[in-house]
């Protein structure tokens, strides 16, 4: 039996069940609280990742500003400690800039690993799962 907030079909970068990211703020590309992705995802938004300052920073100087509430859009704005799904391949970028935040490995999808290794990740988890 599932634990509460694991999608069934969704795996995990480690195998699993994907676990769910966050539900305060609403992530996921489907809106679903976990970084689950389908054929209309493009942005591969499959990386669930705690917030940090300096990567806020840092998405904001790439033209992706998570910090400004876009309340047309239901957007609350993003806050340091918040989990939220990001596209895969931001996040390599900030990796590859020295500003990564770190990776909740069991709410990462599986389908992160075609842009994104299972050893960077693992070296930025916020958990032991």
């Amino acid at each position: 039996m599932p634990r509460d907030g694991e999608d069934r079909r969704a795996r995990n970068v480690l195998g699993g069940p994907l676990r769910a990211c966050s539900h305060d703020p609403l992530t996921g590309w489907l809106r679903d609280g976990c970084c689950n992705t389908d054929q209309h995802d493009l942005g591969l938004h499959t990386v669930c990742a705690l917030m940090t300052e300096e990567f806020l920073v840092f998405s904001r100087s790439r033209g992706n500003d998570l910090s400004t509430p876009r309340p047309e859009f239901g957007f609350p704005g993003l806050r340091p400690g918040d989990r939220w799904c990001l596209c895969a391949a931001r996040w390599q970028e900030a990796l590859d800039a020295g500003r990564a935040p770190r990776v909740v490995l069991a709410a990462t999808h599986v389908n992160t690993l075609a842009v994104c290794s299972l050893i960077d990740l693992k070296a930025h988890a916020a958990d032991q799962a």
